[in-house]
């Protein structure tokens, strides 16, 4: 949520990755604490769902983006932000994904085709389906749409590209050296009274 990252650079954090984060029911990361962590000589990775969002916007200033999605919206393959977004159940039952990302129902899609599973043009109807759908309405019976036998495959053959991101930017940290360096070269870090706000914010 809006303030992590600024509370981990004032906290000494020198690495930070990003995978995740709240958009709706709290303010998502701001790109400015992000801003902050880089030119405190903080190495800020991005994957997956916000965090694959957040590193393609403020890449050209540092941020790292790793693994499938992240690049493909570093390169304007993927301009969608639902295309990684979920609802979630209550926290209280330990916040289960209760819908499909885009981004996963590709590579399930992907999968089964690679396994023939399906045909080309059931996988191409399917993703269209799925194109079609609100990602708070894109459960596995929304993507089945009627076809039983399509909703079991899709179960029983499930693939996550955001699972697989996240693991190599957990994987990428752990060979990331645990120290601030300086900035990249080119631009310095504007401050202003809102972001002095929430600095105070974050010091509480």
């Amino acid at each position: 949520m809006q303030g992590d990252i600024a509370r981990a650079v004032l906290d000494g954090a020198s690495v930070i990755g990003l995978v995740d984060g709240s958009f709706e029911t709290t303010a998502a990361v701001w790109h400015k604490e992000i801003l902050f962590a880089l030119a405190e000589g903080v190495a800020v990775l991005g994957a997956a769902s916000m965090g694959a969002l957040r590193a393609a916007e403020c890449a050209q200033f540092g941020m790292v983006p790793v693994g499938r999605i992240a690049k493909a919206y570093l390169h304007g393959a993927l301009d969608d932000d639902a295309a990684v977004a979920l609802e979630f159940g209550p926290a209280e039952l330990g916040s289960p994904p209760l819908t499909e990302a885009l981004v996963d129902v590709e590579a399930t899609l992907e999968r089964l085709l690679e396994d023939r599973l399906i045909t080309p043009l059931r996988a191409r109807a399917a993703l269209d389906h799925a194109r079609s759908l609100f990602f708070k309405h894109r459960t596995i019976d929304a993507l089945a749409n009627g076809d039983a036998g399509f909703g079991l495959l899709y179960r029983e053959n499930r693939a996550s590209q955001k699972r697989l991101d996240a693991l190599e930017l957990v994987a990428r940290l752990h060979g990331t050296v645990a120290r601030r360096t300086p900035p990249p070269d080119g631009w310095e870090f504007a401050g202003s009274v809102f972001w002095d706000q929430a600095l105070v914010v974050a010091r509480r």
